[in-house]
C-alpha cells in the first residue's frame, strides 16, 4: 500500500492542527509555539511561513521558515521534504536550529546547496527544571529591567549576542529589529538584570513563553565581573521569577563546550534532557 505525502504552506485555518503538533513536544517546540500562539499562522504576523508535511492527508510534521529554519516533530521523510522545499526557495534564514536529529538531517541535505556554514554547533544540551535548587541563593540585586533602562541594557545585549553568535546584531538594519525585540522583552517584564552605577553586571531574558514552559536566553556576565561567582545566584534569581510568574517548567539550551555554564545551570537545578543543533550563516 502506497502512502501519499505532501507539503504545503499552512494558513490560519490550520491553527488548531498546528498547535496540536507543537504541543507534542512542548519543551523542544517552545520557541515556535510561543510565536504561533501570539501571531497565528499568517506569515506576515508570524515573521515567516509554516510548512506542513502531510501523510495520507494528516498533518504530521512542520517546519518554521523565517529568520530561522526550525524543524518540528520531523522524522527523516519529513526532513527530506522540508529540505527540498528550502533548497528550491533559496536560503533566507540566518540559521537552521532545532532538535539534533531532524536538524542534522536537514543540514546534511542542504549543505551541498547552502554551505559552507559560518559555524555548526552540533550538540547543544537542552536543560530543563520544574524547581529551583536550594543549593544557590538567588541574587537579590537581580530584578526586572525597567522601560527607562533600555539605554543601559542595550550595550550588554549587543555584547552578549556578538560574543555568543559571532556577529553583531547591529549589522544589516542597524539593529532596529534586535532593539525592538529587546524592548518587547523589557515591556513584557521578561528581561532581568543586576545593574550597578548605570552598568549591567548580569543579565538574562525569558525569551519564549507558553502556558507549559518558558525558555531562558541571553545569559551574560559582564567580563569585568567574571570569576566572582555571580552567574549562579543570578540564574537562581531569574529561575525563581520564571517558575513563579511565567510557567511550571523552565528550559534553556547551551553549547556543549561551555562546561562552566553547564555546571552553573546544574547547580541551580537544571538537568540535561535531549539536545539541539544550530547551523549559523
Amino acid at each position: 500500500m502506497l502512502t501519499q505525502t505532501t507539503t504545503r504552506v499552512l494558513d490560519p485555518d490550520d491553527l488548531d492542527a498546528a498547535l496540536a503538533i507543537l504541543l507534542r513536544e512542548p519543551v523542544a517546540n517552545a520557541f515556535v509555539t510561543s510565536r504561533v500562539q501570539v501571531a497565528g499562522l499568517d506569515p506576515w504576523r508570524l515573521g515567516g511561513e509554516m510548512w506542513g508535511w502531510y501523510s495520507d492527508g494528516v498533518l504530521t510534521s512542520m517546519c518554521y521558515a523565517g529568520a530561522n529554519l526550525v524543524p518540528i516533530c520531523a522524522g527523516p521523510e519529513a526532513a527530506r521534504a522540508f529540505a527540498d522545499r528550502a533548497r528550491r526557495a533559496g536560503r533566507r534564514c540566518s540559521s537552521v536550529v532545532g532538535p539534533v536529529e531532524p536538524t542534522r538531517e536537514l543540514w546534511r541535505l542542504l549543505e551541498p546547496h547552502w554551505g559552507p556554514a559560518r559555524e555548526v554547533r552540533a550538540n547543544q544540551p537542552l536543560m530543563i527544571t520544574d524547581r529551583r535548587s536550594d543549593a544557590v541563593h538567588p541574587d537579590p540585586g537581580v530584578r526586572r529591567v525597567k522601560k527607562d533602562e533600555m539605554d543601559v541594557l542595550m550595550p550588554a545585549c549587543v555584547a552578549m549576542f556578538t560574543e555568543e553568535v559571532g556577529i553583531s546584531p547591529l549589522v544589516g538594519d542597524g539593529g532596529l529589529l534586535y532593539q525592538a525585540r529587546v524592548a518587547e522583552l523589557v515591556g513584557s517584564g521578561r528581561s532581568f538584570a543586576r545593574i550597578e552605577n548605570g552598568e549591567v553586571i548580569f543579565k538574562a531574558e525569558i525569551g519564549a513563553a507558553t502556558a507549559e514552559v518558558c525558555q531562558i536566553q541571553g545569559v551574560w556576565v559582564n567580563p569585568a565581573y567574571r570569576g566572582r561567582g555571580l552567574a549562579a545566584p543570578g540564574m537562581a534569581a531569574v529561575l525563581r521569577y520564571a517558575l513563579a510568574d511565567v510557567a511550571p517548567v523552565v528550559s534553556l539550551y547551551v553549547n556543549d563546550f561551555n562546561t562552566a555554564a553547564r555546571a552553573t545551570y546544574r547547580r541551580v537545578g537544571f538537568q540535561e534532557s535531549g539536545a539541539f543543533m544550530s547551523v549559523l550563516f
